[in-house]
């Protein structure tokens, strides 16, 4: 209510709709409410949920291949439910961060001590009894959770409990699997370890020891018992309404008092019985019941009756009669019954309002539950994987990133050992950028992928796939990936691009990670470049964040001269072999060529260094385009080569005739070896140096070609020294 008025006239409308199904009282509890965002956790955007495919897969739209799919080894639904949350609201506080690794890293060790725990039994002292305690922790851990998977869903059991929608059976059913659970954590005694030293207390995580306190606490598993103390186990998984409530004078007396009245229903029709045998004479006379019709007499065909007795039903050797007063002692035993079913569904619906007091306990209680259950699937992850402990520097110091031998925890599983590797160094007091070139298929998605996925599992409070991680809490990860447009927005390809980068421009901070995967690409190549340098520029010049850039162009690696020392240029590595094809296009006027498209073997190495070639040729080799429009796109890229050559080339020359017609290159006011402009200066080296070769070939004096030689290695070794 303390927010704008705005908020408080959608809750009121609220309000007004859960009323129409009884759910207004949802409303009373705080514990429903949470902060749709918080300061301890980082929302990760759609895109990144897609392009990283966290939640599920690009190709059929299904968890198969997805991060979550890899990740979660919950055994419940409700933990499962809780594990996705995880999966898409990272922490972004570092002291909660810690707490769930330290969690993890003991439930693993416990994990690890199981094998010993018989012979650690036997041993004798304090220190083994602690060990042992040690290995119950993982094993009492699994049995609550293995027993609480194949229970019913308990979060949305107490929901439905509390909503009144559910049956005797799902009651009786969800309060005694959070009972047992509780009766099982309990053996970790933790009321006694605060008065513990450390080195002697089951559980030495805080979070662990809070998490299995709440679920096993003293007021959930006493209103627990007090609650199955008043049902009938066999009624309710008979839906027996009628005897489900262990009734008496203090405990449900209308119910009680509905089973009275029944009794003497059923004792009057006794007695009945008793004077029809003295009137008929017939000792051994008792009521039948013959196709859901009661209290009938059954007398043979040839006995006399009185004539206000009513035939109900006959065979041939017998008549089945029913008596007035029996009749009337029906209709009284009926109405009784049904009296004591209304009551009964009162009184049931009564008991599940009352539940509602002891709500917010057992949601408290089943959350924790929930959250053990995902540290538990962590903690299994880490030991199945070899996974390690990511270390956070304080929030204190400068952004950064050192992954030692990172791998991408979805292809790893697919791999296994044949997955390579990569390292990952930024820094945001040194190398905050890498520009990623190299060939098509290469692995330049998979490593940055990697990078943000890592991030992510980190912050989840996970433990990564690498052999070392020291990384800076981010306060976002944004990705720019693929291609995609939306025909029923009516955008296209390239402005959904311009769209996802635009919000990471607009959104991301120094703390972030940005990760764009070939932007630019949807226009002309002019654009195109001139649009992915403005960007990169612009992050960072004015967000400082760190940068994984993937690109083509290498016209964007110039920015490394602006940002020096900030931006890094690699590439991932591959074998090429020369594979000369005879080649010849009669339409385009160029008879017979050699075209080497060459056979790569691709290392997926992370090197350092600017690649030249992307082999889209052999990309289209690999999809099986005809042979013959392959042939002809070799033989462009040759005559755009060449074309680019001879453009090079000419230029150079022009540039050396330059110093011929101005006058010396001393004399030259313009530019200087150390000019301002790197590229100026670089180009400026060139001439001088091609200038003193031309004169030391065309001058005959030994001297004088001395001198231009030395001349030429001077100044080659001013540039080489910077």
């Amino acid at each position: 209510m303390a927010m704008p008025e705005l908020v408080a006239q959608a809750m009121a409308l609220s309000v007004r709709y859960l009323k129409g199904f009884g759910m207004e009282r949802l409303i009373c509890f705080g514990s429903s409410f949470r902060p749709f965002t918080a300061n301890t956790e980082m929302s990760l955007s759609a895109n990144a949920l897609q392009q990283l495919e966290v939640l599920k897969n690009n190709s059929d739209g299904s968890i198969e291949g997805s991060l979550f799919q890899t990740m979660n080894n919950t055994c419940t639904a409700f933990g499962s439910r809780l594990f996705r949350h995880w999966l898409t609201h990272p922490l972004s506080d570092r002291n909660l961060i810690c707490a769930r690794h330290d969690a993890i890293s003991e439930i693993s060790e416990s994990m690890g001590s199981r094998q010993d725990s018989v012979s650690i039994r036997q041993d004798e002292g304090d220190g083994c009894c602690a060990a042992s305690a040690r290995s119950d922790l993982s094993t009492i851990l699994s049995s609550v959770l293995t027993m609480l998977g194949r229970s019913l869903d308990s979060q949305r059991g107490i929901t439905r409990i509390f909503h009144c929608k559910a049956t005797a059976k799902e009651f009786v059913g969800v309060i005694q699997a959070i009972l047992t659970a509780g009766k099982q954590l309990r053996k970790l005694v933790l009321e006694d370890t605060d008065n513990m030293s450390s080195q002697h207390r089951i559980v030495h995580s805080s979070l662990l020891r809070r998490l299995i306190s709440t679920a096993s606490s003293s007021a959930v598993l006493a209103n627990a018992v007090k609650l199955l103390s008043c049902l009938d186990k066999d009624a309710a998984d008979q839906g027996d309404m009628i005897n489900l409530f262990i009734s008496s004078v203090d405990q449900f007396p209308e119910v009680a008092e509905g089973h009275v009245t029944v009794e003497m229903a059923k004792q009057k029709l006794d007695l009945l019985i008793v004077e029809y045998r003295k009137q008929l004479g017939m000792r051994s006379l008792e009521y039948k019941t013959v196709s859901g019709t009661a209290y009938l007499i059954e007398l043979p065909v040839d006995r006399r009756v009185p004539t206000n007795w009513m035939k109900v039903n006959s065979t041939k050797k017998t008549i089945r009669y029913h008596t007035p007063e029996v009749l009337k002692n029906l209709d009284n035993l009926l109405l009784a019954k049904e009296e004591l079913a209304v009551i009964c569904r009162k009184t049931w619906h009564k008991f599940l309002m009352d539940f509602g007091k002891y709500y917010a306990q057992f949601q408290a209680s089943v959350e924790s539950l929930a959250a053990l259950d995902c540290l538990y699937s962590l903690a299994t992850l880490a030991k199945q994987n070899n996974y390690v402990q990511p270390n956070f520097v304080p929030e204190n110091e400068a952004s950064q990133i050192h992954i030692k031998d990172g791998r991408h925890p979805v292809l790893e599983s697919l791999l296994g050992d044949n997955f390579v590797p990569n390292d990952t160094d930024l820094h945001a007091d040194g190398q905050y950028c890498q520009i990623v070139t190299g060939p098509n298929m290469g692995g330049k998605s998979c490593y940055i992928r990697q990078v943000a996925l890592i991030t992510i599992m980190a912050q989840v409070g996970s433990f990564v796939p690498a052999s070392s991680a020291i990384l800076h809490v981010v306060d976002g990860i944004y990705t720019r990936m693929g291609a995609s447009d939306s025909i029923q927005q009516g955008t296209s390809t390239f402005y959904e691009e311009m769209n996802e980068a635009s919000n990471i421009l607009q959104n991301c901070s120094s703390r972030s990670l940005v990760i764009i995967d070939e932007l630019g690409r949807g226009t002309s190549t002019h654009d195109g470049v001139a649009i992915a340098y403005a960007t990169l520029h612009y992050l960072l010049k004015n967000k400082k964040c760190i940068v994984i850039f993937v690109t083509h162009y290498p016209k964007i690696l110039d920015i490394q001269s602006e940002f020096e020392g900030s931006v890094g240029a690699y590439h991932v590595s591959y074998l090429s072999t020369r594979k000369l094809l005879q080649i010849s296009d009669e339409k385009m006027g160029i008879s017979t060529e050699t075209e080497d498209l060459g056979e790569i073997t691709f290392l997926y190495k992370l090197v350092a260094g600017a690649s030249d070639r992307s082999f889209g040729l052999n990309v289209a080799l690999l999809a099986q385009l005809p042979l013959r429009c392959i042939q002809q796109a070799s033989v462009m890229a040759a005559k755009l080569q060449e074309e680019m050559s001879k453009r090079n080339e000419n230029k150079l020359l022009r540039l050396m005739d330059e110093p011929s017609r101005d006058g010396p290159w001393e004399s030259s006011p313009k530019v200087g070896l150390l000019c301002a402009e790197p590229h100026q200066g670089l180009m400026e080296a060139c001439r001088r140096i091609l200038h003193d070769m031309r004169s030391a070939q065309s001058n005959n004096d030994v001297t004088s070609t001395l001198s231009c030689l030395k001349s030429a290695q001077e100044i080659a070794s001013k540039m080489i020294k910077g």
